[in-house]
């Protein structure tokens, strides 16, 4: 922490204290004292040596206790009228027709001049406060005036609002590109496949709302209506703790004057109260702290409306927009102002004040020590005073007290970054991916670490469109990494993994590669579920350090066969260790057209080990080195075998699909995949 800068905050929300300390704001008051304690505590942890530091902590926190008093007794002034809001959203709706105006878009701004002359001259006729009438007829003649300049000079085209929809994907990029299978960590301007643009678009809708995903058009997304906004679709539902307590929607000037967008970014003021969704709040809260310690606009940047210091404004229309990474994508979130009512306007929450009572808490006399107390700047009786939820924790504690620890991590930290969109049917392959990796979605990820060594995070995010699967998802994924040049995995554990990841049921799986020797790292990406039920749609994101490639592994083979048989009776005839009976197991003739490589898979019972024999009956010409006589499956495995050969000289090869052990009767799925075309007939 800078405590320089912790000082600068301190200075600068003391004063806007003390000035609302003046204007007998006492609301606002309390929160600034609040930030400029909380800003000297820690820049006291952070090494600051100015004199009188805890006496000025101290005087702040007492003013705090003095005005949560005055608070109570505080004369509440009276609510805006209906006409005096109407005025402001007139006047909203001008300032947006004079960016408009700035902008050239001569004829959004007509429009907005005449829908604020219109709502002026209305409120007007309805209202008997002439003070009020005069300020709606001043504003609506320099609406009128402005309106008459901008009808003079519009040459300009006609601002076109695009529509949000099939094709968001191709009007969104600058510069037409054409599309690479192949993501690359250089800015090459890549465009989405057809398989990522169904993906985002299908997961767009959530809980039956649609969030596209952001685009450049949407920064002129229009704010400013002459009637308060309503979201076509409807009311945010409530949880049961927030039911509890509902009294009914309301805006914020209907229970606040001159309502603030953000007052100051601080974590310190978020605090959970009926929001069910934890994540989000420590999402948020960490957020704000970020912002405000570098200065990097986290929370402001993705509010809308802006103004012209790029910060949120509040509206009187009611119309937000906020920016939100959800399934992969930014996506354009648009919400109105309605918030919740509650019965009582002086509800106490205790969430808000709930202190951590073990060992090394600010009452605890027994664990802490001078020496321990100094080395982490800790005042047991100010936090005694000023219950921020923040609080020193043992590390055993810790690991006894909470199950999970989720960290934020900072994604510009890597300078290279690129991610696929994908989409995994819920019906290819089998249900446990523990004995046969074949059908799960495989990628080649190839990374150039340069001296020194690099680091390469792997983020896969599975997209969630009804909040039911996140409140309670038996969905659980995971990335497993392995040293094969990038070359497909068909068997969980042959080879063994070189990250074998853990199942888990979030939607998010980070798997972290580091790389120590220079030169090319070549690994292949396997996507993981425990017990696939359903079809899912993730992303998968590269984070690096250093220049890579990364791509989902091609299927060569273009031409496929599928064989539906069965061991019965006495064609279970077990392997070739038993001659008499292996002679009866069914056979299966191929008749390769070209030469060229070959897959053959065999699939049964997982409770049989399964394998196959393949014998050359005839080839086309001279076959070369690459002849041979008979090949098999190897090990005889449990449910699955394949063989991938390179290599097959065009000719006709039997294949003998077996059991390890005879009488093992059950059905069976023999594949064959080549790249030229290819016959399949049974010969017994």
């Amino acid at each position: 922490m800078d405590c320089t800068a912790l000082e600068h905050d301190a200075f600068k929300f003391a004063k806007a204290a003390v000035t609302y300390d003046q204007k007998a704001k006492y609301n606002e008051a309390v929160f600034y004292y609040k930030e400029a304690a909380q800003a000297l505590i820690y820049a006291g942890m952070a090494g600051s040596k100015l004199e009188g530091l805890q006496d000025k902590v101290n005087e702040y926190l007492n003013r705090v206790q003095a005005l949560h008093n005055a608070v109570q007794s505080e004369k509440i002034d009276p609510l805006k009228s209906r006409h005096q809001v109407d005025l402001e959203r007139a006047h909203f709706l001008v300032t947006q027709a004079f960016e408009e105006d700035e902008k050239g878009n001569g004829d959004e701004a007509i429009e907005l001049y005449t829908q604020a002359v219109e709502l002026c001259i209305k409120t007007s006729n309805e209202s008997s406060d002439q003070t009020l009438q005069t300020k709606l007829k001043q504003l609506a003649r320099q609406a009128l005036d402005r309106s008459d300049l901008s009808s003079g000079g519009s040459s300009g085209p006609v601002r076109q609002f695009f529509p949000l929809g099939p094709d968001f994907s191709v009007h969104d990029r600058p510069q037409p590109q054409p599309i690479r299978a192949v993501q690359s960590s250089e800015p090459q301007g890549q465009r989405y496949t057809a398989e990522e643009i169904e993906v985002l678009r299908s997961t767009s809708t959530i809980n039956g709302i649609a969030y596209v995903p952001f685009m450049s058009v949407d920064l002129k997304e229009r704010f400013a209506f002459p009637v308060p906004f309503s979201d076509k679709t409807g009311k945010l539902a409530l949880s049961p703790k927030q039911k509890a307590i509902f009294s009914r929607w309301v805006r914020p000037d209907e229970i606040c004057n001159n309502p603030t967008m953000i007052m100051s970014v601080s974590s310190f003021s978020i605090k959970q109260t009926v929001v069910s969704d934890c994540s989000f709040v420590a999402s948020l809260a960490i957020s704000a702290a970020y912002e405000r310690r570098y200065n990097k606009k986290l929370i402001t940047s993705i509010i809308y409306p802006q103004n012209r210091r790029g910060e949120p404004e509040y509206n009187p229309c009611g119309k937000y927009m906020v920016k939100l990474h959800i399934n992969g994508v930014p996506r354009k979130v648009t919400i109105e102002n309605q918030l919740t009512g509650m019965r009582f306007l002086q509800l106490k929450n205790p969430w808000s004040h709930l202190r951590w009572k073990g060992r090394y808490s600010e009452r605890d006399e027994k664990n802490w020590t001078p020496e321990l107390l100094k080395y982490l700047n800790f005042d047991p009786k100010t936090a005694q005073k000023f219950d921020n939820g923040v609080f020193w924790i043992a590390w055993e504690d810790l690991c006894q007290y909470y199950d999970v620890i989720y960290l934020s991590w900072n994604p510009t930290l890597f300078k290279e970054s690129s991610c696929i969109h994908s989409s995994w049917d819920g019906k290819q392959g089998p249900v446990k991916d523990v004995y046969s990796l074949a059908n799960n979605p495989q990628y080649k990820l190839e990374a150039q670490c340069p001296a020194g060594g690099a680091a390469v995070w792997v983020l896969l995010t599975r997209h969630i469109t009804d909040k039911d699967d996140f409140a309670q998802n038996r969905e659980f994924i995971t990335l497993v990494v392995y040293k094969t040049d990038g070359k497909k995995v068909y068997y969980p554990a042959d080879p063994p993994p070189f990250i074998d990841g853990i199942r888990i049921n979030s939607p998010h799986y980070l798997t972290k590669i580091r790389l120590t020797s220079p030169g090319t790292h070549t690994f292949t990406l396997v996507v993981s579920q425990y017990e696939k039920q359903n079809t899912i749609n993730y992303t998968l994101r590269v984070y690096s350090g250093c220049k890579f490639t990364f791509a989902k592994i091609p299927n060569p083979f273009t031409h496929t066969k599928r064989i539906n048989g069965q061991w019965k009776g006495i064609s279970a005839g077990g392997c070739g260790n038993y001659k008499d009976s292996y002679k009866h197991n069914p056979i299966y003739q191929i008749n390769l057209e070209r030469a060229g490589p070959l897959l053959v898979e065999l699939r049964g019972s997982r409770q049989y080990s399964v394998g196959f024999e393949m014998v050359t009956v005839s080839t086309v010409g001279d076959p070369g080195p690459a002849s041979f006589q008979k090949k098999n499956s190897g090990d005889y495995r449990c449910g699955f075998c394949y063989m991938e050969l390179d290599y097959v000289p065009a000719g006709i090869y039997n294949v003998t699909p077996t059991t390890f052990l005879p009488k093992q009767e059950g059905p069976f799925f023999l594949d064959f995949g080549s790249t030229s075309p290819l016959k399949v007939s049974q010969l017994q």
